[in-house]
């Protein structure tokens, strides 16, 4: 394919991640509201914490499988299939009627979410290696615009009616199935597909085993454990924090996070394409972990010193450093692996990206009960933990 036409198929695809980022977060907002619906309003955490939970298990259980689909089939098709899932779970989420509807809803969307694994996948098949980390940085910052725009549209259309977000939802994610069946050419050749299936591809764990044999792809993700859980812990315990030891309202919480997404789209979309021409990404990526270490340091401590100022530094210095190091690990870890098991690779990293979302809030809870600065010193100290680990594996180059 030229090189040109692959440009233009990636754009595409950075346009339609944003239109998915956008609509799945059209209904972050409502899920409480929705719920009030069903439960007493006494119960809506408990259950908006399992509607959370059951999505991250399906995934954790199918994401590697629909990797390795991707891997056998190609990458259109499983993310047409994992699209269609989330547009079934949307409108059951938006028709309602039972509390198991909407149950049945997420796990639906859960155990169709290929599409992340097959976007990653997608971007490593069509670039060089010494690209991967910039096109990463964009499809973070794509997802990033569609977060700030999201929940703005949610809840415009939610005071209206608090389920036709999700039908709204469910025609954007639609659209964005319609894109890519008509304008995204496959980007996995048959020559460089697996050729083979069993019932072994539809165990999840036989996955797990596959990729962790491989050394330099299980030192990755071991590493990897330690910025996500770290950072995890960050976006689970933000709000909460500003709301107890601050007592801020919605207001000021809402724009703290305003400067998240800004923050987020300057450091994977301007800044970490020009550092790529100086430094390499080992590099980048060294400086992005130290930057979240020093973020989240200045979070702990402005659990003793209630500062605003220590909070605008510590957003700036989080996001920053989770935007230069995400794409760079990424890239890393896209070329621990050959061309046939990018797919179950992605998957792989997925499936414990979605582990964390089931055990982090647990934990962290537990140690916020204890003490609310001292939460995210665990989550600096599992950052220099990663910064360890992440600094001591060799440069492809060395």
């Amino acid at each position: 394919m030229p090189q040109t036409s692959k440009i233009i198929n990636l754009w595409i695809i950075i346009g339609i991640t944003i239109l998915n980022a956008v609509g799945m977060t059209i209904v972050l907002p409502l899920f409480p509201f929705l719920l009030e619906k069903y439960v007493p309003a006494k119960d809506v955490a408990l259950v908006m914490s399992a509607l959370v939970s059951v999505f991250a298990v399906s995934t954790f259980f199918a994401a590697p499988v629909f990797g390795a689909l991707s891997d056998r089939y190609g990458r259109k098709p499983i993310l047409i299939v994992s699209l269609l899932g989330s547009v079934v779970g949307y409108i059951l989420l938006g028709v309602g009627g039972a509390l198991w509807i909407l149950f049945l809803g997420r796990i639906i969307d859960g155990l169709t979410a290929g599409n992340q694994s097959a976007l990653f996948a997608y971007i490593t098949d069509s670039t060089e290696p010494e690209e991967r980390g910039k096109w990463f940085g964009y499809l973070g910052g794509a997802i990033g615009i569609g977060f700030m725009i999201g929940p703005a549209i949610g809840g415009l259309f939610g005071s209206e009616s608090i389920t036709l977000p999700f039908f709204i939802t469910a025609g954007i994610t639609m659209v964005s199935t319609l894109c890519i069946a008509q304008f995204v050419p496959e980007s996995l050749p048959v020559e460089k597909r697996t050729t083979h299936l069993t019932l072994q591809n539809f165990n999840t764990f036989s996955h797990f085993k596959d990729v962790f044999s491989l050394k330099e792809a299980r030192a990755l993700l071991v590493m990897g454990a330690f910025f996500y859980i770290g950072l995890n812990i960050w976006q689970f315990n933000a709000s909460i924090f500003f709301k107890d030891v601050f007592l801020w309202g919605p207001s000021y919480i809402g724009g703290v996070f305003v400067l998240v997404g800004i923050c987020d789209i300057l450091s994977r979309v301007v800044l970490l394409p020009q550092l790529l021409k100086k430094w390499s990404e080992h590099t980048i990526g060294i400086v992005g972990l130290c930057g979240l270490f020093i973020g989240l340091g200045l979070i702990f401590l402005s659990s003793y010193i209630p500062s605003m100022y220590l909070i605008i530094a510590a957003v700036a210095f989080i996001v920053l450093g989770e935007g230069l190091f995400d794409p760079s690990y990424n890239a890393r870890l896209s070329m621990s692996v050959d061309d046939t098991m990018q797919g179950q690779l992605q998957g792989t990293n997925q499936s414990l990206q979605a582990l964390y979302h089931v055990i982090v809030p647990l934990g962290a809870a537990a140690i916020y009960t204890y003490s609310h600065g001292a939460v995210f010193a665990v989550a600096a100290v599992l950052m220099v933990g990663g910064l360890v680990l992440f600094a001591k594996l060799k440069t492809k180059n060395a």
